[in-house]
């Protein structure tokens, strides 16, 4: 029997590049989302963007706010839409306690990383971040300079 072979970023939704520009990330955490029928169909579309969420404590449990998914034009008449409503994540009591702790004691915050699909399950990855200041931005926007810098001289030294 012969495996299928995936291609690699193929079952991505949306990702939040500004996450890693903005924040170290410290931890990430694969989490389940609690969306309606029509949420997973526009996710299918491609019509979701995850690039101003974070996560939010409410009652012991974690909440995705900040996410924007556009309905379809084509969606159902009786339902309304809201597509920035707060979807609720799904994580067993361990990881909950262990993120509301390091959230509230450490000075964490927790920001979404991905949205991507797991077999037909639509899963987020969210990062426990430390806020990066303006030097730490230059300083990383350096380092990726130099490496390509330093790629085209090894390219160039290759061919000589």
């Amino acid at each position: 029997m012969t495996k299928k072979k995936v291609k690699v970023g193929s079952n991505t939704i949306a990702l939040n590049k500004r996450a890693r520009h903005d924040y170290f990330i410290e931890d990430e955490i694969e989490a389940g989302l609690s969306l309606q029928g029509w949420e997973v169909k526009s996710m299918r579309a491609g019509k979701a963007n995850i690039s101003d969420s974070y996560i939010i404590f409410k009652q012991g449990e974690a909440y995705l706010f900040g996410a924007t998914i556009q309905p379809l034009s084509v969606a159902s008449t009786h339902i309304v839409c809201d597509p920035t409503r707060t979807r609720k994540l799904l994580l067993n009591q361990k990881e909950l306690a262990s993120l509301f702790g390091k959230a509230n004691r450490d000075g964490f915050t927790i920001v979404a990383l991905s949205l991507y699909w797991k077999g037909a399950w639509a899963k987020i990855k969210i990062g426990l971040a430390k806020g990066k200041k303006l030097h730490d931005k230059r300083e990383d926007i350096k380092d990726r300079e130099w490496k390509v810098t330093k790629d085209r001289i090894m390219k160039n030294a290759a061919r000589g």
